[in-house]
C-alpha cells in the first residue's frame, strides 16, 4: 500500500469472550472494506473482562492485529508478565515504572511506512508510576526519526487529562485516541496542527451491559452498595474503533478520523 493510503484502524477496549468474538468476526470485513495499513487493538480487558493472556494474545495477532494496547489491568494474570518483556507488539503504559514487567511503545512497519504506538496511562484516578505528560515528551525524544507517524493510545478515566493531552501533542503525532471508559464520544476531529483526536473510542463486547458487565449485578451493586461479583455480559455485541487516515504530505500529521461503531449479529453473517 501506498504512503498517501496510509491508514490506521484502532479498536477500542476488547471485553471478554464476547469481546475477542465480535473482534474476530468483523475484522476481516473492516480489513477488505477499509485496507488499513495497521491495525491496532485495546486488549486489556479481554480475557474475562480483566487483563490478557498470552494464549488470547497470540490469538489476536494471529488474526491480523499489529499491537496491543493495555491499560490498569495490564497485570491482573501473572501468566503474562514474561509475555510482556519478550513480545514487542504488546504495550503496558509507558508511565509505569520501569521496573515493571513491558515496554510503552514500539515501531511496526509495513510497506515502507513506520507507525510507532505508544500507550499511557492517565494520572487523575488511575495509579501510573510517573507524569503521562512528562513521559511523553521522553517517548517522543527516543523515537525521533524511527517513525513516520505516531498513535498515542490514552488510557484515562478523567475526559479532562484525554482532552489536554491532545491539545499538548497537537502537530506532534499523528492521533490521540482515549479509551479505559468504554462509552464511545462525539468529539473525534482532526486538531487545527494536524493530530486526530477522540476522547473515548468506546468498547468492543456487550453494549447490552453495564461498560461490559451484566446490567443487573452493576445494578444490584449500586442499588445495594454490597460487593457483587461481576460477570460479562453477553447481550448486544458492538465493535467500536475509529480510522485514521494520514496525511500523505506531511509526516505524524492526519487528513481525517472515522468512528466505527459496528453491530454484530451473532446469528446471522455479521
Amino acid at each position: 500500500m501506498a504512503a498517501e493510503q496510509t491508514r490506521i484502524l484502532f479498536v477500542g477496549d476488547v471485553v471478554g469472550g464476547l469481546g475477542r468474538r465480535t473482534l474476530l468476526a468483523l475484522l476481516p470485513r473492516l480489513v477488505a472494506e477499509h485496507e488499513p495499513t495497521f491495525v491496532v487493538v485495546n486488549g486489556e480487558n479481554v480475557a474475562g473482562g480483566l487483563g490478557i493472556t498470552p494464549k488470547i494474545a497470540d490469538e489476536i495477532f494471529a488474526a491480523g492485529v499489529d499491537v496491543i494496547t493495555l491499560g490498569n489491568h495490564t497485570y491482573h494474570r501473572r501468566e503474562i508478565f514474561d509475555y510482556l518483556d519478550d513480545n514487542e507488539r504488546i504495550l503496558r503504559p509507558a508511565n509505569y515504572l520501569a521496573a515493571q514487567p513491558g515496554h510503552g511503545s514500539c515501531v511496526v512497519e509495513h510497506g515502507g511506512v513506520r507507525l510507532a504506538v505508544v500507550n499511557l496511562s492517565g494520572n487523575v484516578f488511575l495509579r501510573a508510576g510517573r507524569p503521562a505528560f512528562s513521559e511523553i515528551d521522553t517517548v517522543l525524544g527516543r523515537l525521533e526519526g524511527k517513525a513516520d507517524h505516531v498513535l498515542v493510545d490514552m488510557h484515562a478515566e478523567a475526559t479532562s487529562e484525554k482532552v489536554a493531552l491532545g491539545w499538548y501533542l497537537d502537530g506532534e503525532v499523528t492521533a490521540v485516541v482515549g479509551t479505559h471508559t468504554h462509552v464511545p464520544t462525539a468529539d473525534l476531529r482532526v486538531l487545527p496542527k494536524g493530530t486526530a483526536y477522540i476522547t473515548d473510542v468506546g468498547m468492543t463486547g456487550p453494549r447490552g451491559g453495564v461498560i461490559g458487565v451484566k446490567k443487573e449485578q452493576a445494578i444490584e451493586s449500586l442499588r445495594t452498595h454490597m460487593n457483587i461479583r461481576f460477570e460479562t455480559s453477553e447481550d448486544d455485541p458492538w465493535l467500536m474503533g475509529v480510522l485514521i487516515t494520514c496525511d500523505p504530505s506531511r509526516p505524524r500529521r492526519a487528513a481525517s478520523i472515522e468512528q466505527l461503531l459496528i453491530p454484530w449479529d451473532q446469528a446471522g453473517t455479521g
